[in-house]
């Protein structure tokens, strides 16, 4: 695991140096504006008359609102040789440190011949392990390589917390725990969390974006900083990233509730007991479907939809750190 982080912390730097060292100019000309000859109806002296032709005329539109495949994918070397070398380095160290935490994982789960995820260190490595993942996955299938600073800066945090603070020895399960249902409704509250990981920071970003495109918009002066987040894809396509990762997941955040219940009536002899961690993970179910719900039938979108989901996003993450760790309950189970 401490090689996986020394990894990882590799990887973020490079990630680092591909966003300092790239040069903006051209993705921010795509940011901006873009000028576009078309044709424009005039008349014209004609024998007896007025003939009509065609001049050009220049128009100047918005592109970082058009949606358009390069718009969507973002840009982080903005051209540059040395940066791109620099962000395909980082990818390897990702894709390297992904196979030691995977390792470790699985390391885990030989040691204790069970599935490794029984405490709060075990699910913090586990959903680190899935946040990776998902963007190893985006990655493959699409040109998102602008995420993995993004991503390693949570998934480093994560592991650091968890290796210092959370950290206990291999050890058996409790044995409310010693069941079948460890394997699915954990693994599915696992590969939700990573994914909701994944939504919660298009929506910040999403909302950093939009800032950049209204100073476009009115002519403001631009910073330095202003020009990395040219490099990002448009606000337009942030937002529809955040919708179609929460969209996906929520299915299996539902399941992994309902599983839950089924657990506790298996465990405790009843399907719900108003145990702080039953209560926390209904609210943040509830809070997510606020999310779809607004979008799909108000038609929230953008600054509002962005604010919602990373409300839902703080109730995720209150449920998994506060309860497990200042709340007593059922689910007292952190083993800090």
């Amino acid at each position: 695991m401490y090689s996986a982080i020394a990894v990882y912390l590799m990887a973020f730097f490079a990630y680092c140096m591909e966003w300092t060292f790239g040069t903006s100019g051209a993705v921010a000309q795509r940011s901006a504006t873009l000028s576009v000859e078309v044709a424009e109806p005039v008349a014209v002296g004609a024998a007896g008359g007025v003939a009509l032709a065609e001049r050009p005329k220049v128009v100047v539109r918005d592109i970082g609102h058009e949606g358009s495949d390069a718009d969507d994918q973002g840009n982080v070397s903005g051209g540059n040789e040395r940066a791109d070398r620099l962000g395909r380095v980082a990818i390897s160290l990702t894709v390297l440190g992904f196979l030691l935490h995977a390792g470790s994982v699985l390391a885990r789960g030989i040691a204790v011949e069970r599935a490794p995820w029984g405490n709060m260190y075990e699910f913090s490595t586990a959903v680190s392990m899935v946040v990776v993942a998902a963007f190893l996955v985006l990655l493959w299938k699409y040109p998102v390589r602008w995420l993995g600073l993004f991503v390693t800066l949570p998934v480093l945090t994560t592991l650091g917390i968890a290796v210092t603070v959370l950290y206990t020895d291999s050890e058996q399960l409790v044995p409310a725990l010693d069941s079948y249902w460890l394997w699915i409704h954990v693994a599915s509250a696992i590969v939700s969390f990573g994914a909701f990981h994944i939504g919660a920071l298009a929506s910040i970003l999403f909302l950093f974006r939009q800032k950049y495109e209204g100073k476009i918009a009115r002519g403001d002066k631009l910073g330095r900083f202003d020009e990395k987040l040219a490099r990002l894809p448009s606000a337009a396509s942030l937002d529809k990233t955040a919708y179609r990762v929460n969209a996906i997941i929520f299915p299996l955040w539902t399941f992994a509730i309902v599983c839950g219940a089924i657990w506790a009536e298996n465990a405790w002899g009843r399907y719900w007991g108003w145990d702080p961690k039953e209560v926390w993970s209904f609210i943040t179910w509830v809070a997510y479907a606020a999310y779809l719900h607004s979008r799909a039938t108000a038609g929230w979108k953008g600054t509002k939809a962005a604010i919602v989901s990373l409300i839902a996003f703080a109730c995720f993450l209150f449920n998994y750190y506060g309860v497990n760790i200042f709340v007593n309950g059922l689910h007292s189970y952190a083993g800090v």
